[in-house]
């Protein structure tokens, strides 16, 4: 486990030195200011902001996995096992990504309005509003993830198709009805009306669980299959 741990630090590392999250992070602002303006009610902008998260967190899996040299990721697959090595890329994007969930919410704190819409049946508080917001931004963060991890190698190991692959996935995640994200997200957007807000603990506890069984078998299959 201290070798994961190192093997993360040393992924974060990469990904920060060699701009790989550059890309991903403004896209997220330029998307963050198109769609939630100044003075807009919180809950709302919480939504829309964790639902741009999953596909940017599924981009910062891609930087992670391919921000080291292939020669130098050989050698360190030589010396620490692909096993680990795949699982610091995973954690190393999934560190980025919930930093950056938290500056979202902090953000879209700072610069809403109300907590509810206008009409809406209670006022509910800020802290319970910001609560189920960090919560749907993490969910939303691991099953992105989840999406980049199945949509790069070595479960999709022609390269060129990563990027299409993983964000389809992360939009489908986002979509489906019974997805933990669409879920988490759906209920932000109503509890802006209503002003009822729920923290979805349930979505939350199923993310882990599925990025957890994911994450380990993406990790076993680089283990066996050549990347």
């Amino acid at each position: 486990m201290r070798q994961v741990g190192a093997l993360t630090r040393y992924h974060l590392e990469l990904l920060l030195r060699s701009h790989a999250w550059l890309p991903p992070f403004l896209a997220f602002t330029l998307l963050l200011v198109i769609g939630v303006t100044a003075g807009d009610p919180l809950l709302g902008g919480l939504g829309y902001g964790a639902g741009v998260l999953l596909p940017v967190s599924a981009w910062y899996v891609r930087g992670a996995l391919t921000a080291e040299p292939p020669a130098s990721r050989a050698c360190l697959v030589a010396v620490a096992g692909p096993v680990r090595v795949h699982l610091g890329a995973l954690l190393a994007a999934l560190t980025a990504a919930l930093v950056l969930a938290v500056g979202q919410v902090a953000a879209l704190w700072w610069v809403s309005g109300a907590v509810a819409n206008p009409g809406a049946q209670r006022d509910p508080g800020v802290g319970r509003a910001l609560l189920a917001g960090l919560s749907t931004s993490v969910v939303c963060v691991l099953l992105g993830v989840l999406a980049g991890a199945l949509g790069n190698r070595p479960v999709l190991v022609r390269s060129p198709y990563g990027i299409p692959a993983a964000l389809g996935l992360a939009v489908l995640a986002l979509v489906v009805p019974f997805s933990p994200a669409n879920a988490a997200v759906r209920a932000l957007v109503t509890a802006a009306r209503t002003g009822q807000v729920a923290v979805p603990w349930v979505e939350l506890l199923l993310s882990v669980a599925l990025l957890a069984v994911v994450g380990a078998g993406v990790a076993a299959l680089a283990g066996r299959r050549a990347e």
